[in-house]
């Protein structure tokens, strides 16, 4: 299991994830499913909520090698924006990318319904394509799951998708804290340097200093720590300062190059770079997406103001749990 596999499993057992998913489902009576790029499994099987028809499809052996196949070509679709593809029987699904930096690690995936509320004639066509793969779908038991397959119009299906765009970009910032904090268990000693980098991130770090302060060797040290952390320290402290930049452009009233000092960076264009290829957006643009994303801004009693370690105010609205 390659990195961003595991980092993708650790997100989906995520409470943050759990919430989406539970939330999803009850008011959209829908799969949720968050899975890697590279996946050889049918997303939704043995979901509660999996499509009736595609969960009897899923018995047949070449029927599932169609539904594969429309999940690779998924794939490919969705590596950089919202896709949906539609399988031989009439039924779609949706694709939305979750990245680290510029990088898709993996999708939030939904679906399997009709655009069109499904009929006899509908079906009957269903039966044809299946009867080209040599498989027998005329009983009444999957025509009755068929006809209650859920049906979301296109319009619908497109908020949704933009509904899933915003939720994949929470789960985007996820994945980056969990690349900066312990996977699991770690030495007292990393968590000392650590804590050491959080508290002194906006000055000029060497590993050497941090080596010192948690009383190590240079050599021993650059080992432990890309061991447990699996970064190379300089990337460390840049995502440790990204994070804390994140915070700081909820609040409209200061530049970007004021955050980019603020955190611990002498230049601006060094900043842009570093973000940009971090999140895989410019801090304008995440600052702008925030901004115009689909979650309505609290009223003051949803807000708490924070401040700067230099004392400047800023607003951390409490839409989504971290």
């Amino acid at each position: 299991m390659d990195a961003n596999t595991k980092l993708v499993a650790m997100l989906a057992s995520s409470q943050t994830f759990r919430d989406y998913e539970h939330a999803y489902g009850e008011a959209f009576g829908l799969p949720l499913a968050l899975r890697p790029v590279e996946s050889w499994q049918l997303p939704f099987h043995g979901q509660s909520r999996e499509n009736a028809f595609c969960a009897l499809m899923a018995g047949q052996s070449r029927t599932c090698a169609a539904c594969l196949r429309l999940q690779g070509e998924l794939t490919q679709a969705a590596m950089n924006e919202p896709a949906t593809r539609t399988c031989i029987y009439g039924l779609c699904e949706t694709a939305v990318p979750v990245k680290l930096g510029a990088n898709t690690i993996g999708f939030l995936q939904t679906g399997q319904v009709l655009r069109q509320p499904p009929s006899g004639a509908s079906f009957r066509r269903a039966l044809q394509q299946a009867e080209k793969l040599g498989v027998d779908i005329g009983n009444e038991l999957m025509k009755q799951a068929y006809l209650a397959t859920p049906v979301v119009s296109p319009r619908k299906l497109a908020a949704v998708s933009r509904l899933l765009a915003a939720c994949a970009d929470h789960l985007a910032m996820k994945a980056s804290q969990l690349v900066v904090q312990a996977a699991n268990t770690e030495s007292p000693v990393i968590t000392r340097a650590k804590q050491f980098i959080s508290e002194h991130s906006r000055e000029k770090l060497a590993l050497s200093q941090v080596a010192r302060a948690v009383n190590m060797s240079h050599f021993y040290f650059c080992k432990k720590f890309r061991l447990a952390t699996g970064l190379h320290f300089t990337e460390f402290v840049c995502r440790t300062r990204i994070e804390k930049a994140k915070n700081l452009l909820l609040n409209p009233n200061l530049r970007v190059s004021e955050i980019a000092f603020e955190i611990g960076f002498n230049s601006l264009t060094h900043f842009n770079r570093s973000f940009k290829r971090v999140l895989g957006q410019s801090p304008t643009e995440y600052r702008g997406r925030l901004s115009a994303g689909p979650f309505p801004a609290l009223p003051p009693s949803g807000a708490s103001m924070g401040k700067t370690p230099h004392g400047r105010p800023i607003l951390v609205r409490a839409i989504l749990r971290p």
